[in-house]
């Protein structure tokens, strides 16, 4: 390959990096150049010309290192497969790619990919969500650096663009990436972006703002010669080692304050700022900076509502200065005060700060440097508190409608609670959709990314049962709602229903009094539970009058005398019994058909297959099998000992049971991957739930359930996710 085309890009390479890695660069330039070969730009240039000058800024601008550059080089090669070659076919290429170059490359180009393929919507009020989503898609912190640098690269060649791409790159400049830019201390950066931006979304007000700046260009160099006079002597005389330099306020600052202020150019008096830079050794940094300090309010009167000390407390970004704003000839200046080191780390972000002056110790400070970029990519945006295996596993989940719209979830939402953050109307009668163009049913979990369709039927209505399993407070509240009403309507058309009968029978009770009975009859605890029966025509009029006629002539008395006697005797003959209950040869047979007998698994403490258990008669639900371990086992053998009876599984019993591991874990990147590994790939299980959150000490803790087809399995279960590395803690909570 002839690459001389690209001369710029090695000459930087060979500055920067050493004689293995310019190879590595070269060799990047080759493969990419062959993969790219014909796939040209708007204007008739390469593809490879862009992939270049990403690399380029993402050396000189953001300060990354040798598998950046390589990435940056490589990442249209991977875009443009991932979106064309067949799943094969991209898998070898991957692996081609991970063979020559490394895992870490292969990791950043698919994440730039993904990203590449967001559907942005251009709308202010999804700004937030968008931000969010970018960064959950980075794995590796480093492909957001990069992603920025593609974006700046863009922006300054937007001209080739067609013009229908101008508006909507702009806004998403503007809006998304400049913010990203911002919190990662990319200062640069992000003006270049807004700055760009604004020419394409104002350009008269951009035009305006350049014509004005030039036209005080003389009159600001003028001010600022006479301005550091005074503290260019008295530094020299204290032997300080220093440099000035101004910096005029990016276009897209004059412009916002031009327009927050409502005043014209004229009226925005920090245009400029100057900035004393001092060179001096680490452990002098603060003395020195505050003696500059000194000495520029020595001859300049400052304004104490403006002084801002981000030296004794940096920014979250690393950002560190101390900036004052003084007087002088009747006008306020803003002074900036830093060292070198403060100030490669105010112009390039924090990579700066572990590159500054030749700071490479290894792996090591890479690793550092890595994990606090994760740190403020996590804090990028307020729902993003911290993640897991690439995940906004802050509990938040961002799900597209469609036609692009960005919804925010709590994790753990369903396709349900999708419907009723859309509309009330839409929740309510929905029957079901498409995730990703697969039907799914009302319960179906949603994930990161998903993009959802929600079905309806106009006969269709909320569900008591649609409360065990929506998560979102609108949800919930919308259905309890409808439920109220369609109670309140029950009530007053079965209380309606049942005055009439009784003016018909002729029955000596009155409505309170019938309903009483009944509630006592159906062991239901308020009336209202009654006339929903009625209302629903659960409970005919037939058998109510039954029931009434005889309650009035004393029979249903005596018999609920005589079942009570009879239930006296049986609790005797138990307690009298010599032998216990557990000695018994007869027990309920446990199997996977439960339809013969009225029995069910309760939830307190979930048993299954190959679990010691026992049944214990319940008033209204049958018999409900527990665990001899049951937190509840204790209680009711003691207090209810003629309800409890012994149980066992039916050994051809067959069946899938959910358990709930525990799992506490160092929170590092790929943890999730190699315990779902574990579980589907190697156990051949399915998961059915996986929630984690961060812990104390570096760690994240949550529960996966799993489906098992005995207890035998759960130990297995639990043995090899104890094998993965950095697991420290697993055991089955139910």
């Amino acid at each position: 390959m002839d690459f001389s085309r690209y001369e710029s890009l090695r000459a930087l390479v060979r500055t920067n990096f050493s004689p293995t890695t310019r190879e590595l660069v070269d060799e990047a330039l080759a493969y990419a150049g062959e993969h790219l070969a014909g796939v040209c730009r708007y204007d008739g240039s390469p593809m490879l010309d862009h992939a270049v000058n990403v690399a380029k800024i993402v050396i000189s601008e953001i300060g990354l290192g040798r598998n950046s550059t390589v990435s940056a080089i490589l990442h249209d090669v991977v875009r443009l497969a991932h979106k064309q070659l067949p799943a094969e076919e991209f898998l070898r290429l991957t692996e081609e790619i991970r063979a020559r170059f490394g895992e870490q490359v292969v990791g950043i180009t698919m994440g730039l990919a993904n990203i590449s393929e967001l559907k942005l919507k251009v709308a202010k009020e999804q700004a937030d969500n968008f931000r969010d989503l970018i960064v959950s898609y980075s794995e590796d912190p480093r492909v957001i650096l990069i992603k920025l640098a593609d974006r700046l690269e863009v922006m300054r060649s937007l001209d080739i663009f067609p013009r229908e791409k101008w508006r909507k790159k702009s806004w998403e400049s503007m809006n998304l990436y400049a913010q990203i830019a911002h919190k990662l201390g990319l200062y640069g950066v992000k003006s270049d972006l807004e700055d760009i931006a604004l020419k394409y979304l104002e350009p008269k007000d951009y035009e305006h703002i350049v014509t004005k700046l030039e036209e005080s260009a003389d009159e600001r160099r003028a001010f600022i010669a006479r301005f550091v006079v005074p503290i260019e002597e008295r530094l020299q005389r204290l032997g300080i080692r220093y440099h000035i330099k101004s910096r005029t306020k990016s276009i897209f600052s004059i412009w916002s304050k031009m327009h927050k202020q409502h005043v014209p150019f004229e009226g925005v008096y920090d245009i400029f700022a100057i900035r004393i830079i001092i060179d001096c050794p680490p452990e002098e940094e603060k003395q020195l900076c505050w003696t500059a300090y000194s000495v520029v309010t020595d001859f300049y009167t400052p304004n104490p509502n403006r002084m801002r000390d981000w030296i004794s407390i940096p920014k979250s970004n690393g950002y560190e200065s101390l900036h004052t704003t003084v007087s002088a000839e009747g006008r306020w200046v803003e002074v900036q005060i830093r060292t070198e080191r403060m100030d490669a780390v105010a112009e390039r972000g924090i990579a700066a700060h572990w590159r500054y002056k030749g700071v490479g110790q290894g792996a090591q400070t890479s690793e550092q440097w890595l994990s606090r970029l994760r740190e403020l990519m996590e804090d990028t945006t307020h729902s993003l508190a911290q993640r897991f295996d690439a995940k906004p596993a802050s509990g938040e989940i961002f799900v597209f409608t469609p036609n692009g719209d960005l919804r925010k979830l709590p994790e753990g939402a369903s396709l349900l609670d999708f419907a009723f953050d859309i509309h009330t109307n839409l929740g309510s009668t929905c029957v079901g959709g498409k995730v990703n163009n697969r039907a799914a049913s009302l319960r179906e979990l949603l994930h990161n990314g998903d993009i959802v369709e929600i079905l309806t039927q106009k006969n269709q209505t909320p569900k008591a049962d649609w409360l065990n399993f929506v998560v979102t407070s609108k949800a919930r509240n919308k259905i309890k709602s409808f439920l109220r009403e369609e109670q309140a309507k029950h009530t007053r058309m079965g209380r309606e229903e049942l005055e009439r009968k009784l003016k018909n029978w002729k029955l000596a009770i009155t409505i309170d009094e019938a309903v009483a009975y009944l509630a006592r009859h159906f062991k239901v605890r308020t009336g209202t539970e009654i006339y929903a029966l009625i209302a629903t025509q659960k409970l005919d009029f037939g058998t109510i009058k039954e029931l009434l006629l005889r309650h009035l002539s004393g029979e249903a008395d005596e018999e609920r005398r005589a079942a009570a006697a009879e239930i006296e005797r049986q609790k005797a003959a138990q307690h009298a019994a010599k032998e216990p209950a557990a000695a018994s040869h007869d027990a309920l047979v446990i199997d996977d058909d439960i339809s013969k007998i009225q029995y069910k698994l309760a939830r307190c403490c979930n048993p299954i297959k190959g679990d010691e258990v026992f049944g214990f008669v319940t008033i209204n639900s049958g018999i409900t099998i527990h665990r001899t371990d049951c937190p509840n086992a204790k209680r009711m053998r003691e207090n209810y000992p003629y309800r409890v009876i012994e149980a066992r599984w039916r050994s051809t019993a067959e069946g899938a049971f959910r358990v709930s591991i525990r799992i506490v874990a160092a929170d590092t990147t790929g943890m999730a991957n190699h315990i779902t590994e574990v579980i589907s790939r190697d156990l051949k299980l399915n998961i059915r739930s996986m929630n984690f959150q961060s812990a104390a000490n570096g760690c994240v803790a949550g529960t996966v359930a799993v489906e098992v087809p005995g207890a035998g399995v759960v130990d297995t279960l639990v043995h090899h996710i104890m094998r993965i590395k950095g697991v420290q803690r697993a055991y089955r909570i139910n």
